[in-house]
């Protein structure tokens, strides 16, 4: 591949030090992460900080537990600032998935029961969605949204599917299995209008997005900060507005079942949630270091980079463009397009991305959507441009060789 196919490669970030980012995570050498946006990478001081609480629980838990809503409410001040949200409005969760599960408890049928969701909404959620209806006697409506769909058709694609007998639409507010934006805030005002409730699935938003909530009209939205914000795993906000939110119980009915929303919350009995506690240290070891505005500008021009240069892989095994136009694109994330045979369904996908890591020592994510597989790229900090050198150079030419035999 020329060298003028390519775009100069981003300079990676560095320690203060100098020392490269990658020596702020407890990562495998050896592997080379590809796929940030699925779990997430936890900072060195977040993960001793949170150890920190640990001990401290451990060491007298009776004196701990007592104490801990008060430490979980402070704890929510500070992750609401980096969200730009009211620490009235945001209760923590587990993850985005448990944050849908307590809203979809919450809700009662009004009108026909219907739920409406999108073609792109993660798995679990729409099992959630369809189960609620299930509970309801009525029925999910599937919104198809063209890969390619700018703002307006996604908008009009997802409004097709609305009428009086809604009660909920679901959407995400970027994508997991396709790396685009839906336009959460056209659907929130529309919705709002109509009264029908909106929940927002944000899971990869915080981080991501400088403010994942500013000009965002809906009664629901949850998103994990352990993803790109890098809390330690198990860490998300559920942020609640209006009356509806007081319907709002945590999925463990404990001591604070009493209180008000969110500091319910708060209270979990003996669940270990030090990563709540930990969080904000590792939203405030990237802002001291780099600052957010600067780590995003790299995760977006390394994604970029990641795009053409593995698309470009891909596209010279002959069988498909490599590049993919997904009408909204969002910053550090991209999608290319899979040689025919590979990840043509979710089961597909999470095959190959297992396959990757034992034969291949690399950490990807692969992807389906309409029956088509794709390679799903995510960068953080600790990554740079060798890391997707090594991908297109050494790994994609395997994986044609894996994509021939399947057929």
């Amino acid at each position: 591949m020329s060298e003028t196919e390519v775009t100069t490669a981003p300079r990676p970030l560095l320690l203060a030090d100098g020392r490269p980012a990658a020596r702020a995570w407890s990562l495998d050498p050896v592997m080379k992460h590809l796929n940030h946006g699925s779990f997430g990478a936890v900072p060195l001081v977040a993960q001793e900080r949170q150890n920190e609480f640990r001990a401290e629980m451990d060491s007298s838990p009776v004196v701990w537990f007592p104490a801990l809503p008060q430490k979980i409410a402070d704890a929510r001040v500070d992750l609401a600032a980096f969200l730009r949200a009211t620490p009235d409005d945001l209760a923590l969760v587990p993850n985005a998935s448990a944050g849908v599960s307590v809203v979809l408890n919450a809700l009662p049928r009004r009108r026909g029961g219907v739920i409406v969701v999108t073609d792109h909404g993660y798995g679990a959620v729409t099992m959630g969605a369809e189960r609620l209806a299930r509970r309801w006697g009525g029925e999910v409506r599937t919104a198809r949204v063209p890969l390619d769909a700018d703002e307006e058709q996604a908008y009009e694609a997802v409004m097709a599917e609305v009428d009086d007998a809604t009660d909920l639409i679901v959407v995400d507010q970027i994508t997991s299995p396709t790396a685009r934006r839906m336009p959460v805030e056209r659907i929130g005002a529309e919705a709002a209008r109509l009264g029908i409730p909106l929940l927002v699935d944000g899971a990869h938003a915080p981080g991501l997005l400088a403010a994942p909530l500013d000009g965002l009209t809906c009664d629901f939205w949850v998103g994990n900060l352990h993803k790109w914000g890098c809390a330690p795993r198990g860490t998300a906000a559920l942020v609640a507005r209006g009356a509806q939110r007081e319907d709002l119980y945590p999925l463990i009915d404990s001591w604070g079942a009493p209180d008000p929303y969110p500091d319910r919350f708060d209270q979990q009995g003996t669940v270990d949630v030090t990563g709540y506690l930990a969080a904000s240290t590792a939203l405030d070891f990237v802002d001291r270091t780099w600052g957010w505005d600067t780590a995003r500008r790299y995760m977006d021009d390394l994604a970029g980079y990641a795009e053409r240069l593995v698309g470009a892989a891909f596209a010279e095994l002959g069988a498909v463009p490599g590049v993919v136009d997904v009408g909204m694109p969002v910053p550090g994330m991209r999608l290319v397009r899979l040689p025919e045979g590979l990840a043509g369904s979710r089961i597909e996908a999470d095959t190959l991305r297992d396959r990757a890591a034992r034969e291949l020592g690399v950490e990807a994510a692969f992807t389906s959507f309409d029956g088509i597989g794709y390679m799903r790229l995510s960068a953080h900090v600790y990554n740079t441009a060798a890391d997707y050198e090594y991908f297109a150079e050494d790994c994609v030419p395997v994986i044609g060789e894996w994509a021939r035999a399947a057929h």
